[in-house]
């Protein structure tokens, strides 16, 4: 490539750019109760809001992340946060319930599909070297810290100004990064293919078992983790109503939800870390099955003081970040010349179609077990409800290891 800086202030100011397009991601999420009572949503409903922004990313994120193998990932970054902006101004301005709400973050999944992976590929085809998967961890782990920022701001500006004003902020971030990519990333043309392998051929990476195996793995992952963080709020929530003098000093379910989101940073950079020394299957099989069983039984423990379930969640905020940087880097370590971008194409698109259905899932089992009163309380039920809703969540995530372990050595052909 005729440039291929490895400057670490290109690391990091696409690793802010990835910071400033997540602010509304989990906007909605985290004034879920607040939407719930003002639009009288179902939990189901709630599911589907949350949860469509991740399937339109599943639906166009192979083709988009495919296209990185043939033009600069940079433009379609570039046309992504353009779209994020818009979504997120529209979703201030014009949306007023159920149908509003769900074709706005639709939109958003789209943008995010032209942002997140492609912001990747982005960085990879300008840091060369043997730390590559360290700066593959370190922007995998700022989707985290985007996540917390989100939460956080959310909580924030909602609080004080209304949830409008809370898109649109998130929307000025997006427009920022716009302007950070425009700036500060040079062009740099993607490297050549392996052969001529059509553009959405993808047989060749269904093939790589190795690479299989972490694909698998991935979309367990992200099932169980966007349904904690969508329904998170609304948990924590219920449990402050059983006993609302309960808080005390002890942070707010968003400000909880934001803090497990910055904890996930550094968990996300250490599990790769770790993965890396003593083994990456292995390891990230074990990663895999704490936080599942976890998930078993944390919802369970709804009734708790309120204190114990805020060190519990965020404990489970930090297991359930440990293998997402490394799974990433394992497709990537594993994916061949010239197929990066249709690699994680497929990696997105599994990843992104569990993490799509993981939140559905979730307010489905909560309304189908009584958890809701289904018109506008999500914000119901009781701790069995509860429980079933992180079962889940959890039930998924034992599907990874038993990928990891059966899918080894590339196939050829």
């Amino acid at each position: 490539m005729a440039d291929k800086p490895s400057s670490t202030f290109v690391v990091i100011a696409i690793c802010a750019t990835q910071v400033m397009t997540m602010m509304g991601l989990f906007t909605f999420p985290a004034l879920l109760p607040e939407f719930s009572e003002i639009w009288k949503l179902s939990n189901t409903e709630a599911g589907w809001i949350s949860g469509i922004v991740l399937g339109a990313y599943a639906i166009t994120v192979p083709v988009l992340v495919a296209l990185t193998d043939r033009i600069d990932a940079r433009l379609i970054h570039m046309a992504g946060t353009f779209l994020t902006t818009l979504s997120l101004a529209g979703f201030a301005l014009f949306a007023e319930g159920f149908w509003s709400a769900f074709a706005l973050r639709s939109l958003a999944g789209v943008a995010l599909a032209a942002t997140y992976m492609p912001g990747l590929r982005m960085l990879v085809d300008r840091y060369q070297g043997g730390r590559q998967a360290r700066m593959v961890a370190f922007y995998t782990a700022s989707f985290s810290l985007g996540s917390a920022l989100s939460f956080y701001l959310a909580g924030v500006i909602g609080g004080a100004l209304g949830w409008q004003w809370a898109f649109g902020a998130a929307a000025i971030g997006a427009a920022g990064a716009f302007l950070v990519i425009l700036l500060v990333v040079k062009p740099s043309p993607p490297e050549e293919a392996a052969d001529d392998t059509a553009l959405m051929d993808f047989r060749p990476i269904l093939r790589n078992r190795e690479v299989l195996g972490y694909i698998i793995a991935y979309g367990a992952h992200s099932w169980e983790l966007f349904a904690m963080r969508a329904w998170l709020v609304a948990f924590l929530a219920f449990s402050l109503s059983l006993a609302p003098g309960s808080r005390g000093f002890w942070p707010s379910p968003t400000d909880v939800a934001a803090i497990g989101a910055v904890i996930a940073v550094f968990a996300s950079i250490f599990g790769n870390e770790a993965a890396g020394r003593f083994g990456r299957r292995r390891v990230v099989s074990g990663y895999l099955l704490v936080s599942a069983i976890m998930a078993s039984f944390l919802g369970f423990l709804a009734g708790a003081p309120y204190w114990a379930l805020v060190l519990l969640t965020l404990l489970y905020a930090a297991l359930i970040q440990l293998d997402s940087a490394a799974l990433t880097a394992g497709a990537i370590e594993e994916s061949e010349p010239g197929r990066r971008g249709a690699t994680l194409g497929v990696h997105s698109f599994v990843g992104f179609m569990g993490a799509a259905a993981g939140p559905l899932a979730v307010g489905i089992v909560l309304d189908v077990s009584g958890g809701g009163g289904g018109g506008g309380g999500v914000i119901g039920g009781d701790a069995f409800t509860w429980g079933l809703g992180f079962i889940a969540m959890g039930l998924v995530g034992f599907m990874g290891p038993v990928a990891l372990a059966l899918l080894r050595g590339k196939a050829t052909g």
